[in-house]
């Protein structure tokens, strides 16, 4: 099995990856067919995942429903990534059908069902992702191969406890209904990768791309969200939670185009979008008050002020010093040339918007810094 770790060079330990609900499911259902074909379960069980590893996974649990339906559980495990489903029971039920039908998927407990278009699944179908998909056919494949069977069976995919820890994503706003989804392109979870997160929000341009959305809006966080909800009308599928990952936003519009884009946010991010940061995570980036208090010597700020801004603790807090001048607005603008140079598609209207922890507007700039 190939090495799965990686070290953290700000820490000097090593991390420990993890599993995807993907992987999970497929070492479930591969699990319970074998069970079917000889009579026992394999424990642990091994998979190929799409990169050529091949891990092993120790089943929670395993019942035979009948001779021809069984049933495993493994507990996901997420390494040191702090992912939602980390500890979740991921099950894969599987019935033998009849013949000619191939590989039927069905979402059980706590897994969600699509329900609006630009998700790589159709609508009407179980939430488990292509790649778990395929993973899983292949499994099956071989051990029908292996056992001259004919390979007809229904996987039945659930998580327990799935709708709720489904509330902590953003699959509600995706129009995935139900529970979670079954995720995972490598089968590997890389510690604090975000990976997931960065999907969803890829996930989301295509669901609005496919609603027709013409304007969608990029929030770092709830207030934000809601406020810029409120200043432009939009609807839930416009709102993307964005969160840290500006670039991953902005990268992926390059070549998803919609009409037009807002990113929306408090001063702190914002200003660190300004100075063309696209993580604007805490510990990945920080914000420049020096450069900020440059700025407000070139709106006119007098002396004395420079003087107390170059010491200030905060973005928020020198943001109070600055008083009438408009630092805000200059911020905004400042930020949106990155994000116009990031997006570098000339189809795509932008503007951004800046945010108190109130809600209320305190800087924006473009298109045409709308009154």
């Amino acid at each position: 099995m190939a090495d799965t770790n990686f070290s953290d060079r700000e820490n000097t330990r090593t991390l420990r990856k993890g599993w995807t609900t993907g992987a999970c499911a497929t070492a479930s259902a591969k699990a319970a067919y074998g069970a079917l074909l000889t009579g026992r379960f394999e424990d642990p069980i091994s998979i190929t995942l799409p990169r050529g590893e091949t891990p092993c996974f120790s089943l929670h649990e395993s019942v035979f429903h009948s001779d021809c339906c069984a049933m495993a559980t493994i507990v996901k495990d997420a390494g040191d990534d702090p992912d939602v489903t980390h500890g979740a029971l991921i099950r894969a039920t599987v019935e033998t059908i009849g013949a000619g039908t191939g590989v039927r998927f069905r979402a059980g407990e706590g897994v969600g069902t699509v329900t609006l278009s630009g998700l790589p699944v159709p609508v009407g179908e179980p939430a488990i992702n292509p790649v778990p998909r395929q993973m899983m056919c292949q499994e099956i494949a071989e051990l029908a191969a292996k056992h001259n069977a004919p390979g007809n069976v229904e996987i039945t995919v659930s998580v327990v406890g799935g709708e709720r820890l489904a509330e902590h994503t953003l699959n509600a706003r995706l129009g995935i209904k139900g529970g979670l989804s079954i995720l995972g392109t490598t089968g590997i979870v890389t510690p604090y990768s975000c990976a997931a997160w960065i999907a969803s929000i890829h996930r989301g341009v295509d669901v609005a791309r496919a609603g027709g959305l013409r304007h969608v809006a990029g929030t770092t966080g709830k207030i934000s969200e809601s406020a810029v909800r409120t200043l432009y009308g939009l609807e839930e599928q416009a709102l993307l939670e964005m969160g840290d990952f500006a670039g991953g936003f902005l990268k992926y519009l390059r070549k998803h185009p919609v009409p037009r884009v807002t990113i929306a946010g408090g001063f702190a991010k914002i200003s660190k979008l300004a100075q063309g940061h696209m993580d604007l995570h805490s510990g990945r980036s920080e914000v420049d008050i020096a450069a900020l208090s440059c700025q407000l010597a070139e709106l006119g700020a007098p002396v004395d002020l420079l003087g107390r801004a170059k010491t200030a603790h905060s973005a928020g807090a020198l943001l109070a010093l600055a008083g009438d001048l408009p630092l805000a607005d200059n911020i905004a603008k400042r930020a949106l040339n990155v994000v116009r140079e990031t997006i570098a598609n000339e189809k795509i209207s932008a503007d951004v918007v800046i945010f108190g922890r109130d809600g209320g507007l305190l800087g924006r700039a473009g298109p045409n810094d709308e009154s």
